[in-house]
C-alpha cells in the first residue's frame, strides 16, 4: 500500500482533534502522533458530526489556550460560529502589523523582517459576510458557489442585492481582454531575483483586472520546475521552493494593493500537462511540505484570498475532493481562510464539497440544484454549505469588492461583442514595468574578451526568425498558442494578447544607426549556407534561436525551435564573433554549440513580452548592465535532470527534496550552468559576514521558540505552519558586498544553508536573496534575514517543523555553486 500524504490527517471545520490533543503537550510522542495521524483517513460527513459534537464539549477556557500556544495564524472558533478568523496573537509595530491587503507592508532589501496579520482584516470580512448570507435561502447559498459562464471565464451570479463574481485569467495579464498589459510570464519575472519589480508587476497587475471589472484574477501560478520539458513552466516562477514562494508573496501582495482578488494555482503537484486529468503525482509528506506546498504556504501569509486546486490526483485522489491537502494542509496547517476554487472542469463529486472545495468552475454539474439535494438528504451538511458561502463572500469585502468596485466592461467570450465591449483602456504606463523586467531579467552566459557590450560595430548580422516579427501579429495565435517571429510569452490560459511587439530587428537598428552601423539580417531558420556565408566579415553576427510551449502539451524535447541549433553553427563557422541570444520557455540543452571557439557571448532572455526588443538591445548595447540569474539548471544532457514527463498514470515523485540544483549537487553532476548564475559587465566582491541572533525584547511565543531550539517540532493545529514565532525574523545575516569594476551594475546576492548530516537535506537549499545596484568601487551592506521556518525540516511523524541536529552552515556567493563566504548559525 502506498505511504498515504500526512497518513490520513482530516480537518474538523470547527476545533481540530490534533491541535486539542497536542496542545496538552508541547512535545508529543510518536505513538502519540501516530494515533492522532489515523483518526480520519477520508473525507466524509462523519469527521464533520464528530467535531461539532466535540467543539459543543470544549470549555471556552480550553479554546483560549489553545490560541495562545498555537499562535499567529491560529483559528479557534466555537460550534456558534464560522468565523475562522481569530487570532492569538497581538499585532506587534514592526514585526507582525495588523495589515489591510490594500496597504501591504513597504519593500524592504531584508524581506523577511516583517510577517503581516492579516487576520483582523479576515475577521472583519468573515463578520461582513456571516451577516450577509444570514438570512439566505438554501438556493441562494447554492448559487454563491456554482459557476457560470457569462462575460467572464467563470462567473458567479448575483443573489439579490450582492452583484456576483466575474473570475478570468490569468497570471501575466487579463486574457481575452483588450487595452491590457501583457506583463512578462513568471518565469521572467523570477530570474529578476528582484522583490521590487516582482511586487511592482503584481501591482499594475491587479489594477488592471480591476479596472476591467475582474473580481479574481486566475493567478499567480506557482507550481514547481519539476519537470525540465513542462508545458506551463514559462507561468511559474521555478525550480526552487524558496524562490517560488518569495515571488508569489510579492506578486500577490502587489496584486491584491490593486484591488483585485489574486488566487493561488494550481494546488497541488501538477507538475506536467501530459496526462494531467488522470495522472497521480505520487509525492511523500515531507517533498510535499518543503518543496510543493512551500509557494502556497507563503501565498496564505501574502494574504491570497482564492485557491485553485488542480486537475491532477494526489497519491490516487483527485486534487479537488482531496480532504488530506485540501482541509488538512492548506485550511488547517496553513490557516487559510479564502475560498478553494476548482479548475476548470476539475471537480469530480458533489461531495469534494466535505473534503474541502468551496467553489465549483466553470458550471453547476455537481453543485448547483445537485449541491442542494444532498444537503436536503443529509449528505452535506447545511452549515458546510454555509462555510462554503460566507469564505466566497468574505474574501469579496476582504478585498473592499463592496466599495464602488467597476463592473465587467468587456466580454472574454465574445470579443467582438460591441454592445457591451466598453473597450476600457488599463494599460496606463504600465509598459514601464514590462521593459525593466525584461531587462533585469536577461541572463549573461557567455562573455569571451568582453565580446559584450557591443562597441560601436561597423557592421553586424541578425540571424533567425526569432530576431523580427511574426507574419501576422502581434496576436497570430489564438492564446499565444504558436510560434512565429519573436517569442515573447508562452500559450494557453496563461497568455494574454499582446497590445504591441517591439522586436531585436526593430529596436537594434534604431540603436544601431546612432554608430552608423551597417545592419543585414536573414530570417530564415533553414537557409544555412546563405546564413553563413551573409556572417562573413560582419563585426558582429547575432543569431536569435527559441523554443516555444503551451498549456496542454509538454515539450517533447530540450531543443530550440526549427532546429535552430543548425542555424547557429553554420553562422559560427564563419564569424569568430557570434553571439547567441535564446528566448525560450525553460532549459534548453546547448552543448551542441556552447563551446564553439567562435560564440563568444550568450545571452538567455527568456520570454519577456512586449518589450523583449527594447531590453535586449538595451544589454547588447551595455544601457542596462545585465543581473539577471537563472531560476532553473541548465544540464549538459537532457539525462542529468532528476525528472522528466511521464506517460504513465501513477508518476512517483522518486527523486523527493533532489530537485534541480539540490539533485544536481547531491549526486555530484557538473550542470552546464547552475541554478542561480548570471554574469555582468562588471565585477564584484564580498566581505565581512556577519551572523547575530535577533533580539525579541517582545518575548512573544517564547516558549515554542525555546521548544524549537532544543530540538522539538513545532505544535500542530490550526495555522501551525504560518505561525508567526516560525516565520518571525530569527537571525540577521549581513556583509558587504563591493563593485570592483569600471561600470555601475546590480549583483543579486544568495544565501544557501548547509543542514547537519542529520537533516537529510541537499547540500544546498536557497533560503535568501537579495538586490544590490552599486557605482564602480561602491561598497554596501546586504542584510539578510533567516526564520526558524527557514531553519527547519518537516518532520513526518510529529507532523511539524523541527530543527535539525547539528550545525547549520550558511553560504553566501553568486549562484548555488559560487560560493564567496561562509560561516555558522550561533544555535
Amino acid at each position: 500500500m502506498r505511504n498515504r500524504l500526512l497518513m490520513g490527517r482530516g480537518h474538523m471545520p470547527n476545533t481540530s482533534l490534533f491541535a486539542l490533543a497536542f496542545a496538552a503537550s508541547p512535545h508529543p510522542s510518536a505513538a502519540t502522533a501516530t494515533s492522532l495521524m489515523s483518526r480520519n483517513t477520508s473525507s466524509s460527513t462523519s469527521s464533520i458530526a464528530t467535531s461539532s459534537i466535540l467543539s459543543a464539549s470544549i470549555s471556552q477556557s480550553s479554546g483560549e489556550q489553545l490560541s495562545t500556544f498555537l499562535g499567529s495564524s491560529a483559528a479557534v472558533s466555537s460550534s456558534s460560529t464560522t468565523v475562522p478568523t481569530a487570532t492569538a496573537q497581538n499585532p506587534i509595530p514592526g514585526i507582525y502589523p495588523s495589515t489591510d491587503p490594500s496597504n501591504p507592508p513597504s519593500i524592504r532589501q531584508d524581506a523577511l523582517e516583517v510577517v503581516p496579520d492579516f487576520n483582523p482584516a479576515w475577521q472583519t470580512a468573515h463578520t461582513k459576510a456571516q451577516n450577509q448570507i444570514a438570512n439566505y435561502t438554501l438556493e441562494q447559498l447554492t448559487t454563491i458557489v456554482s459557476g457560470s459562464t457569462s462575460r467572464c471565464v467563470g462567473n458567479i451570479q448575483t443573489v439579490d442585492d450582492w452583484p456576483g463574481l466575474c473570475l478570468n485569467d490569468g497570471p501575466l495579464g487579463v486574457r481575452l481582454a483588450d487595452y491590457i498589459t501583457a506583463f512578462p510570464p513568471g518565469i521572467n519575472t523570477a530570474a529578476t531575483f528582484n522583490r521590487s519589480l516582482i511586487r511592482t508587476r503584481g501591482l499594475f497587475m491587479g489594477q488592471e483586472f480591476k479596472g476591467k471589472g475582474v473580481n479574481i484574477a486566475l493567478g499567480p501560478m506557482m507550481n514547481i520546475l519539476r519537470v525540465p520539458a513542462a508545458g506551463r513552466n514559462f507561468e511559474g516562477f521555478g525550480a526552487d521552493p524558496f524562490l517560488s514562494g518569495e515571488a508569489a508573496y510579492e506578486t500577490i501582495l502587489g496584486m491584491q494593493q490593486g484591488g483585485v482578488q489574486a488566487c493561488a494555482k494550481h494546488f497541488i503537484d501538477n507538475e506536467q500537462e501530459t496526462n494531467r486529468m488522470t495522472s497521480s503525482s505520487d509525492v511523500d509528506d515531507r517533498t510535499q511540505h518543503e518543496i510543493y506546498a512551500q509557494p502556497f504556504m507563503r501565498s496564505v501569509m501574502a494574504g491570497v484570498s482564492a485557491v485553485m486546486c488542480s486537475y491532477n490526483l494526489i497519491n490516487d485522489t483527485h486534487a479537488c475532493q482531496n480532504n488530506l491537502t485540501l482541509n488538512g494542509i492548506l485550511k488547517d496547517e496553513f490557516g487559510f481562510q479564502g475560498f478553494v476554487v476548482s479548475d476548470w472542469g476539475a471537480t469530480h463529486s458533489t461531495l469534494s464539497a466535505t473534503a474541502g472545495l468551496d467553489m465549483e468552475m466553470p458550471d453547476s454539474s455537481f453543485f448547483g440544484e445537485t449541491l442542494a439535494t444532498f444537503v436536503n438528504n443529509g449528505s452535506i451538511p447545511l452549515s458546510r454549505v454555509r462555510d462554503m458561502a460566507q469564505r466566497v463572500i468574505a474574501s469579496w469585502y476582504f478585498l473592499h469588492q463592496d466599495e464602488d468596485y467597476p463592473a465587467v466592461n468587456f466580454n472574454a467570450n465574445n470579443q467582438g461583442d460591441e454592445a457591451i465591449n466598453e473597450h476600457i483602456n488599463v494599460e496606463d504606463d504600465h509598459s514601464t514595468v514590462v521593459l525593466d523586467i525584461g531587462r533585469a531579467s536577461i541572463v549573461l552566459l557567455k562573455n569571451i574578451q568582453n565580446a559584450l557590450p557591443l562597441k560601436k560595430p561597423k557592421s553586424i548580422l541578425l540571424a533567425g526568425s526569432d530576431a523580427g516579427l511574426a507574419s501576422i501579429g502581434p496576436n497570430e495565435f489564438a492564446n499565444a498558442g504558436g510560434d512565429d517571429g519573436i517569442l515573447a510569452i508562452g500559450g494557453g490560459s496563461g497568455a494574454a494578447n499582446l497590445t504591441y511587439l517591439i522586436s531585436p530587428l526593430e529596436a537594434i537598428q534604431i540603436r544601431a544607426r546612432q554608430d552608423r552601423t551597417t545592419v543585414s539580417w536573414i530570417l530564415n531558420d533553414f537557409d544555412l549556407a546563405r546564413g553563413g556565408n551573409m556572417a562573413i566579415g560582419a563585426s558582429a553576427a547575432l543569431v536569435f534561436v527559441n523554443a516555444d510551449s503551451s498549456e496542454g502539451s509538454d515539450r517533447t524535447n530540450l531543443t530550440s525551435h526549427n532546429d535552430a541549433e543548425q542555424l547557429i553553427l553554420s553562422v559560427a563557422a564563419q564569424n569568430n564573433n557570434t553571439i547567441v541570444i535564446t528566448h525560450s520557455v525553460g532549459p534548453l540543452i546547448v552543448d551542441s554549440w556552447i563551446n564553439h571557439p567562435n560564440i563568444t557571448g550568450v545571452l538567455w532572455a527568456g520570454v519577456s513580452a512586449a518589450e523583449t526588443g527594447n531590453a535586449i538591445t538595451d544589454v547588447l548595447y551595455g544601457a542596462f548592465n545585465p543581473s539577471g540569474r537563472l531560476p532553473y539548471t541548465i544540464a549538459k544532457n537532457a539525462a542529468d535532470y532528476p525528472a522528466s514527463v511521464s506517460t504513465s498514470l501513477e508518476i512517483p515523485y522518486a527523486e523527493g527534496l533532489q530537485i534541480d540544483y539540490r539533485a544536481f549537487d547531491a549526486r555530484n553532476i557538473t550542470p552546464r550552468y547552475e541554478f542561480g548564475f548570471g554574469l555582468s559587465y562588471t565585477e564584484f566582491k564580498y566581505s565581512g559576514l556577519n551572523i547575530v541572533a535577533v533580539n525579541e525584547s517582545d518575548n512573544a511565543q517564547a516558549d515554542l521558540i525555546r521548544n524549537w531550539e532544543a530540538g522539538y517540532p513545532s505544535p500542530i493545529g490550526l495555522g501551525s505552519s504560518t505561525a508567526l514565532w516560525l516565520h518571525r525574523p530569527a537571525f540577521q545575516v549581513t556583509f558587504e558586498v563591493q563593485n570592483t569594476g569600471d561600470v555601475s551594475g546590480g549583483e543579486i546576492p544568495q544565501l544557501y544553508l548547509q543542514m547537519p548530516p542529520s537533516s537529510d537535506e541537499p547540500p544546498s537549499v536557497l533560503k535568501g536573496f537579495s538586490d544590490v545596484f552599486l557605482q564602480p568601487g561602491e561598497t554596501k551592506t546586504v542584510t539578510v534575514m533567516l526564520s526558524r521556518h527557514s531553519l527547519s525540516i518537516w518532520d513526518v511523524v510529529a507532523q511539524g517543523w523541527r530543527r535539525p541536529q547539528g550545525t547549520t552552515a550558511v553560504a553566501i556567493g553568486a549562484s548555488s555553486r559560487d560560493f564567496r563566504l561562509t560561516g555558522f548559525i550561533p544555535l
